[in-house]
């Protein structure tokens, strides 16, 4: 089942998986993502790591203080999905030029 499975490189493909971790974190902060919800009047950005970085909230909607707190959590849900996104697709990439079976 495990034939061509070379355990003597596990140490050395574990080394990597931790150098492009790491490497991968560092990039994603440097990624900004947005979403805006209500057609614009409420726009939140967050890094790739989901740290919160911008908020910016129409003054139209100042004084509708319930549609301001729905917008909101809109607004905040969908960047955290983006966030959750663009990790999945960092991960599939970096695993991409990783084989742990030595097969070709």
């Amino acid at each position: 089942m495990f034939e061509g499975l070379d355990m003597s490189k596990m140490g050395q493909m574990m080394e990597q998986l931790q150098s492009k971790a790491k490497e991968m974190e560092e990039q994603s902060k440097l990624v900004n993502l947005t979403a805006k919800a209500g057609g614009g009047m409420i726009e939140v950005t967050a890094n790739g790591t989901g740290e919160i970085i911008d908020i910016t909230i129409d003054d139209s909607i100042l004084d509708d203080k319930e549609s301001l707190q729905i917008l909101l959590i809109s607004a905040i849900n969908d960047v955290n999905k983006m966030v959750e996104d663009n990790k999945k697709s960092q991960a599939m990439g970096m695993m991409g030029g990783l084989n742990p079976f030595g097969m070709k």
